[in-house]
C-alpha cells in the first residue's frame, strides 16, 4: 500500500513538472511572438513621416526608400533636360534661359554641343528666320545594370517655319551618375558624356 502511494505522489509529480514545462514554453511562444510583433510595429512606424500644417493638422505620409524612384527619375532627368535643350523659339533671352536650366542638368559635353550649334550659326538662323523648334520625347532607355549609368533617348524634333513644318527623327546619347540634389537639380543627376547619334529629317509638311 505504501508503494503505490510512493508511485502516486511520484506519478503526480511528473504530471505536474510536465505541465509546468508545458506552461513555461507556451509563455516563451507567447513573449517571442509579443516581441517579434513590436518590433515589427517599430519598423512601420520608422517609415512613416508625420507632417503638420500650419500647426493645425496632422497628415501622415509614407516614407517610401528612394532607390524604387530612381529609375523613373532618371528618365524624368533625361526627359527634361532634352525638352529644355531643343525647345527653341526665336528669342535669343528665351534661348539662352533654357540653355542655362538645361545646363544645370549636365556636363560640359552639352555646353560644346551647343557652343558647336552656335558658331555654325544655328541660333542665329532661328532668330532671324522667326523659326521655333520644339521635341517630342518617345522613349528614354536607361541600362542600370552598370555605373554609370547609359541612356539611349529616341526623339521627334519639329521645325516651325511660316511656311512647312519639318519634322526630324533625334536619337541620342549620354551617361548618367549620381548628383548631389537642388532646385535647379531635383532628381540629383548628372549627364555626361551627352552626343547626338542621329538627326534627320522625316518629313517636310507643308502650311
Amino acid at each position: 500500500m505504501e508503494f503505490k502511494t510512493l508511485r502516486n505522489i511520484e506519478n503526480s509529480f511528473r504530471q505536474i513538472r510536465l505541465y509546468a514545462i508545458v506552461f513555461a514554453s507556451l509563455c516563451i511562444v507567447v513573449v517571442g511572438y509579443a516581441i517579434w510583433q513590436s518590433y515589427h510595429f517599430a519598423e512601420q512606424q520608422r517609415q512613416k513621416i508625420y507632417v503638420l500644417d500650419n500647426g493645425k493638422s496632422l497628415m501622415l505620409a509614407l516614407s517610401q526608400d528612394a532607390s524604387i524612384n530612381r529609375p523613373v527619375e532618371a528618365r524624368e532627368h533625361v526627359r527634361r533636360f532634352h525638352e529644355l535643350f531643343f525647345t527653341l523659339a526665336p528669342d535669343k533671352r528665351a534661348i539662352e534661359s533654357n540653355m542655362k536650366r538645361a545646363f544645370d542638368l549636365a556636363d560640359k559635353s552639352a555646353f560644346d554641343y551647343y557652343q558647336d550649334l552656335s558658331e555654325k550659326g544655328y541660333y542665329n538662323r532661328i532668330i532671324s528666320g522667326n523659326i521655333q523648334q520644339r521635341i517630342e520625347v518617345d522613349s528614354v532607355v536607361c541600362n542600370f545594370d552598370n555605373y554609370p549609368y547609359s541612356v539611349r533617348t529616341y526623339a521627334q524634333q519639329f521645325i516651325i517655319r511660316s511656311s512647312n513644318v519639318t519634322r526630324r527623327s533625334l536619337t541620342t546619347t549620354c551617361l548618367l551618375v549620381n548628383s548631389v540634389r537642388s532646385d535647379s537639380n531635383p532628381q540629383g543627376f548628372t549627364i555626361e558624356k551627352f552626343a547626338v547619334a542621329e538627326n534627320k529629317d522625316l518629313e517636310v509638311i507643308e502650311r
